[in-house]
Order: C-alpha cells, then structure tokens, then sequence
C-alpha cells in the first residue's frame, strides 16, 4: 500500500491450488533483502495464536461470492497460525475451528523467503468458488511494515475490504 512504507522486499507471489474437498495449498515468495525482514525467534512453533498481523504474516481471506461472510487466515513464518469466521464487514469475529492445524514450512535465503502451508477447510466453509483475497505484512528490523495485497480498494489499508479479494479461486476438478 502506498501509505506504508517502502519495503526491504522487491515482490510477493503466491502460487495456490484447492481441492474441491476444501484442502488449500498456498505458497508465498518474497523477493529482496530477506536480513532486513524482522523474523520470529523460534521458527519451529505451530500454535494457534492471535494478532499474527501485527508482525511479518501472510494472509488469506475468502468469501462466497455475492455473500457477506467471510473467512480470515494467517499464517507466521514461526508455524504459527490464526482462522477466524465473520458475519459481515469486520463484525461478528469468531475463531474458526479447523480439523487439523495448518501444516506451514518456511524456506529462506538471503534474497527470499517462502511460506508453504496447506490446510483443510470446515466442511460448512467448503466451496466450489471463492472470491479471495491474498495479503502480507512485512515487517523489517527497525519495526516498519508494509503492507501487501493483490488490492487495496481504499485510501486507508484494509485487508477486510471485499473489493479487494480480486482473486476467483476454485477448487480444481473432482
């Protein structure tokens, strides 16, 4: 986003896939100066665990086309993760429950960095076509962020903003 500021990373690409059982794979790359990205200190941990955003994560958020609810997905380069449901725009927040943890492998360099996660979906939340949204927040050894989205449809940066889960993603065939 263009209010925050100028990265140590140069790109981002995600590359996915999703079954139409509702297992999603992901994987986030980043391109550029990987030594200036603030890291957690344990990078073996798989917990689930709040406010993941305010440090370097990635993001994933769905939604039924034409429908309000929405899901949120994080995921740390520490193994740690976050899913939460809501209702509406930023209201009625739950913590969505998952069968398993995500499975999350990060791979680094000292010009990128690759978080790998798959996970599956709750049954309620399998779909044959979403509307997705796909963020990150990079945060560098002075404690910057900046913020990235395949969109940011508003002036201020807001990864809940259904316009801007530009992506159709839909589950390959059975």
């Amino acid at each position: 986003h263009s209010m925050t500021p100028v990265s140590a990373i140069d790109r981002i690409t995600v590359e996915w896939t999703m079954s139409a059982t509702g297992t999603i794979w992901l994987r986030y790359h980043a391109v550029g100066d990987v030594e200036e990205i603030r890291l957690p200190d344990n990078l073996d941990q798989s917990q689930r665990m709040d406010n993941l955003w305010q440090s370097t994560c990635f993001e994933l958020f769905l939604g039924e086309p034409g429908k309000e609810p929405y899901c949120e997905f994080n995921f740390s380069p520490s193994g740690n993760w976050a899913a939460y449901s809501f209702d509406r725009y930023r209201d009625g927040m739950e913590r969505l429950v998952l069968a398993q943890p995500p499975e999350i492998y990060t791979d680094f360099s000292d010009t990128h960095m690759a978080l790998e996660v798959t996970f599956g979906l709750p049954d309620i939340w399998v779909r044959e076509e979403f509307d997705a949204g796909l963020s990150a927040v990079i945060e560098t050894q002075d404690g910057e962020k900046s913020l990235w989205a395949l969109a940011h449809p508003a002036a201020n940066p807001d990864f809940h903003h259904r316009d801007g889960f530009t992506l159709k993603m839909e589950a390959a065939e059975r």
